[in-house]
């Protein structure tokens, strides 16, 4: 069989997949603190029909190797963490991160989660939660809580939650903590706009206080939005669908090529 055709089917698979991401990119272009995604490919393993040589003095310079490559492979989907623009919805508990950092939620198993959407809200007992129950985290790794009676409560940019009483007073509930990857591309994706530890994140290992040396500020009242980019996923959707199409043109030409071999016969 030709090697060519092998290609050309790595290839369409590799589109595919690249197809596949770009999809889910714009799927989620409104979505409340998704980064996109970005398929990248590598080249295969080449068949090396003769070795190169090297020089040979007063005889004849190098040689190089005749190598044919067989085709391409997924590389990484990686997720590009880079700041998505904020939406002004006043709304307190709205909550945008200017710079780095996550917000860290105790998913009630003992499991903790991390998430860029800080769409928040306050559950029946005052704490503050996310829209699947979980708690949002103090720097303290507790519970943040604005009690029933509360008259107003207000959130600053270093994460201080701080709360009127009935008596008029000012009480401060708690102190978001944000959580500081050194690869937050290695995080692991758990839906639900959540993301888990791995090993490869490079997680400090505590919470830091947030408009603090490389840690990122709380803006009350906005939402970070997705940072897709529809005009750059239609460019490489373009460019996805125009490699699969060349690709499946090889598999039809090497296929011709094959039935001409068979056509000898007649």
């Amino acid at each position: 069989m030709l090697r060519s055709m092998y290609s050309g089917i790595s290839g369409m698979k590799n589109f595919q997949t690249k197809l596949d991401v770009i999809g889910n990119n714009i799927a989620n272009v409104s979505t409340i603190g998704v980064k996109k995604g970005r398929a990248t490919f590598q080249d295969m393993m080449a068949q090396i029909t003769s070795a190169s040589q090297g020089p040979i003095d007063g005889t004849r310079g190098g040689i190089n190797a005749t190598q044919v490559g067989l085709g391409s492979q997924l590389g990484t989907i990686d997720n590009i963490h880079t700041q998505g623009f904020q939406q002004t919805t006043n709304n307190p508990l709205d909550m945008a991160i200017e710079g780095d950092g996550m917000f860290a939620l105790d998913g009630g198993d003992g499991t903790t989660y991390y998430t860029r959407a800080g769409n928040f809200y306050l559950d029946n007992d005052g704490n503050i939660v996310n829209p699947n129950g979980f708690y949002l985290l103090d720097v303290n790794q507790n519970n943040i809580t604005i009690p029933e009676n509360a008259q107003s409560f207000n959130i600053q940019t270093d994460g201080t939650v701080n709360y009127i009483d009935a008596d008029g007073e000012s009480v401060v509930a708690g102190q978001i903590g944000l959580a500081i990857f050194s690869n937050p591309g290695g995080l692991e994706l758990a839906g639900n706009n959540l993301y888990l530890e791995t090993p490869n994140a490079g997680f400090v290992g505590e919470l830091e206080t947030p408009d603090t040396e490389g840690v990122g500020s709380i803006i009350s009242g906005a939402l970070e939005m997705s940072n897709v980019d529809l005009a750059e996923e239609f460019t490489e959707m373009s460019s996805a669908q125009r490699g699969f199409q060349a690709n499946t043109r090889i598999i039809t030409t090497s296929d011709e090529l094959l039935q001409e071999l068979v056509n000898l016969k007649r």
